[in-house]
């Protein structure tokens, strides 16, 4: 049986001028329209065309595909995600419980706010899941985190960081978007986001005790 395909999710081209950035610019944007207005299912290039106010031809001078602007935003939202997190355990003017409980709010207030265009990415991640690409971007963050544990946890072995981070990580991604599933209102959000935090400072305390 012949091996199938996948979709190509790489840009064409990347924008060099200004003009075409923009253009680029009002290509995402109009996606992010379609998408949350009508979902993976029914997203196509022409109505992101037709949104942007752009011919179908100027859409694949740069996605050769709808996979390819599905890619796009959910890499964006990766890295935007990734910078924010890391910017926050980097922070070492903090102390680092500190920086990890500002990391929990951060990451349960960003994904209660983007729960839509989540949802709608995630019905779209079978297009592009398997690819290089998005394993590439989910894994990003990684290396911050387990830095972070290093600073944290200094005396345990190598094996304990990594549980810890991985750990750490996981709860947070399963936890955090089943939460933000149901709208939530700014003091639940709070008070949802304490509670984890509490319990993965008191971890990371009790890893430091040995």
């Amino acid at each position: 049986m012949p091996e199938r395909r996948s979709p190509q999710i790489t840009s064409r081209k990347k924008p060099k001028q200004t003009r075409s950035t923009d253009l680029v610019a009002a290509i995402l944007e109009a996606a992010v329209q379609v998408l949350a207005k009508e979902g993976a299912q029914r997203f196509t290039t022409t109505r992101v065309a037709e949104k942007a106010g752009v011919s179908v031809g100027s859409v694949y001078q740069y996605f050769p595909n709808k996979a390819a602007i599905l890619f796009r935003l959910q890499s964006d939202e990766w890295r935007q995600t990734t910078d924010l997190l890391r910017a926050i355990l980097e922070d070492r003017r903090k102390p680092p419980l500190d920086r990890l409980r500002e990391l929990v709010h951060a990451f349960i207030q960003s994904e209660c706010d983007e729960a839509g265009m989540r949802v709608a990415l995630n019905d779209a991640a079978p297009l592009y899941r398997d690819a290089p690409e998005a394993r590439e971007a989910k894994a990003a963050g990684d290396h911050a985190m387990q830095d972070f544990m290093r600073e944290v946890l200094p005396d345990a072995p190598a094996i304990t960081c990594a549980l810890a981070g991985g750990l750490i990580t996981a709860t947070l991604g399963a936890v955090g978007k089943q939460f933000s599933e149901t709208p939530r209102a700014a003091a639940e959000i709070n008070a949802y986001a304490d509670a984890m935090a509490d319990m993965f400072c008191a971890y990371l305390q009790r890893l430091a005790q040995g």
